[in-house]
């Protein structure tokens, strides 16, 4: 089944992001470093509304949390299986065990530059059609916004109790969370590169669910909870919004971290399918 590939960039300061989201709440400690290559597993900002800890007044408060990329149901026995449950399938998400609770309560926005995806080499595509195992060499592709604005991902998020650790202990609790995955569009970019794939589903068939400002109120929203009226919060955005274009196979080593991962490139460094 395919996924989406799981990376992404995230190099926004918290001061912007808590202007462009309109965050009434973040912890200036909880900061990130920007980060040009986004795996599973490491922590990520969400926005979401919620009401704050240990204070009276239970109207939600619009925050910016960190989050481990990585859902982690709060009925798990071990935190293992996280590192799988990065994407959650806008067409069942809500019917899915481990993602129907958080559906209905606990939506958030994980905020992004735009996201990495990978095309198979036109070579190594055609001996894996003949049946000849060799490991592909694959050309990421980076996916953003046209307009340069934020990359709004739609997401869920959970808490997990550690019960082998005291109340008290700082990692007794684990806030994860998973990004919603769509079909891909299939409608042209509305940039594109000079040579290459013409639109999203011709580098994967999957992308992150990217919502648009006027959905985020009501999906950050915990007073909805009607699952027919949060699945039509799910509809794709409007085609025509995204570009894509081919950066450097340094970002498909997860060591590597920087911006000149999203330096645009003439064309691909490893020959595709176009």
């Amino acid at each position: 089944m395919a996924r989406m590939c799981g990376r992404y960039a995230a190099s926004r300061r918290p001061e912007d992001l808590a202007g462009i989201f309109e965050i009434d709440k973040w912890e200036p400690e909880e900061t990130l470093a920007p980060d040009y290559n986004v795996a599973p597993t490491k922590e990520v900002y969400a926005v979401l509304d919620r009401p704050l800890k240990d204070v009276e007044d239970p109207r939600p408060v619009r925050q910016l949390r960190k989050l481990k990329w990585g859902l982690v149901p709060s009925w798990a026995k071990t935190p293992e299986g996280g590192a799988r449950m990065i994407n959650a399938r806008a067409e069942t998400v809500h019917e899915k065990p481990s993602y129907r609770r958080a559906f209905t309560a606990r939506r958030c926005i994980v905020p992004a530059d735009g996201y990495y995806e990978w095309v198979t080499g036109q070579q190594e595509r055609d001996l894996e059609v003949e049946g000849k195992k060799k490991r592909p060499r694959k050309q990421p592709y980076f996916v953003l916004p046209a307009d340069g604005s934020v990359f709004a991902m739609a997401g869920l998020y959970e808490f997990w109790r550690d019960r082998t650790l005291p109340d008290d202990h700082p990692q007794a609790w684990w806030a994860t969370c998973s990004v919603i995955t769509t079909e891909a569009e299939r409608t042209p970019l509305a940039v594109a590169p000079a040579e290459g794939p013409r639109a999203l589903a011709d580098i994967h068939p999957r992308m992150p669910l990217m919502l648009t400002p006027d959905r985020w109120d009501a999906w950050l929203d915990p007073s909805r909870t009607d699952v027919e009226d949060l699945r039509s919060l799910l509809e794709p955005p409007p085609a025509g919004l995204m570009r894509a274009y081919p950066v450097s196979t340094a970002v498909s080593n997860v060591r590597n971290n920087g911006p000149e991962l999203l330096k645009e490139l003439e064309g691909p460094e490893e020959g595709t399918l176009f």
